[in-house]
């Protein structure tokens, strides 16, 4: 059996648990607030880290749980692109630049229109990479729940983009 150790198996998770909170708040410093709760948290529990079932599903729903207090208390619904939030190629011409920045901008404002699971949800899955089993465990749902709620994130998104980008609705 693997012995659990904080340097090894929790610290790494940081920069996930990051990027989930970041996704709930819409706040780089409350999100490294977050974070830095969520591991005082987990090594305050390091006398049971050897019965859980995953560790990491274990500091992701706390840092979860975390995030949506405070984004309630904050109230904040909106992430501004920025440099550190995408990533753009320099060979692209300006008119291409701005297109993709348009449609960015787009589909970070309808994933944020998601109700909260859902966007919880598309984040762990596309973003994270987690497969459906490790996503239920992290929210607390049934691989079902999962799927249903990711298609129709997906499914929201892309009809509303379509919207958008047929209609300029």
């Amino acid at each position: 059996m693997h012995t659990i150790s904080f340097r090894e198996d929790i610290l790494p998770l940081k920069d996930k648990l990051f990027r989930l909170a970041l996704r709930i708040t819409f706040d780089r410093a409350e999100a490294e607030d977050i974070v830095q709760d969520t591991l005082i948290r987990v090594w305050n529990k390091r006398d049971e880290w050897q019965q859980m079932a995953s560790i990491e599903a274990y500091c992701l729903t706390i840092a979860r749980n975390l995030a949506i207090d405070r984004s309630q208390k904050m109230e904040s619904q909106n992430l501004e692109l920025t440099p550190e939030t995408q990533e753009m190629p320099d060979a692209k011409m300006p008119d291409q630049l701005m297109e993709q920045n348009e449609q960015l901008s787009i589909i970070h404002r309808l994933i944020n229109e998601l109700p909260e699971k859902q966007r919880s949800i598309l984040q762990l899955r596309d973003i994270e990479g987690k497969n459906y089993k490790e996503i239920a465990v992290i929210l607390g749902l049934t691989e079902e729940q999962v799927k249903v709620n990711l298609f129709r994130a997906r499914q929201r998104i892309r009809l509303k983009y379509n919207e958008i980008n047929d209609y300029g609705l």
